[in-house]
């Protein structure tokens, strides 16, 4: 569902309630252009767990493929500012 911003300023979080009742996110315009996401708690907690469990399989891929350095704190410290 779309919240106008004038809509989000006339009638506040009961807007957004509203607008997330029906797909549990609500995208907010100006001026009639797209511009936020509103969702609920619930849906954003279950997304940033999506996103770090990609990452942990990106990062667990890497080091199986041998894509992946290991190396001691020093070694990386001295890897990476020799490389600036």
């Amino acid at each position: 569902m779309h919240i106008s911003a004038n809509d989000l300023k006339t009638k506040g979080v009961s807007a957004i309630e509203d607008g997330l009742g029906q797909t549990g996110e609500a995208i907010i315009t100006v001026r009639g252009k797209e511009r936020f996401v509103v969702m609920g708690v619930e849906h954003y907690h279950y997304l940033r767990e999506c996103e770090l469990e990609a990452a942990l399989r990106q990062a667990r891929e890497d080091v199986a493929s041998g894509n992946a350095v290991v190396e001691s704190v020093d070694e990386h410290i001295k890897r990476v500012t020799d490389a600036i």
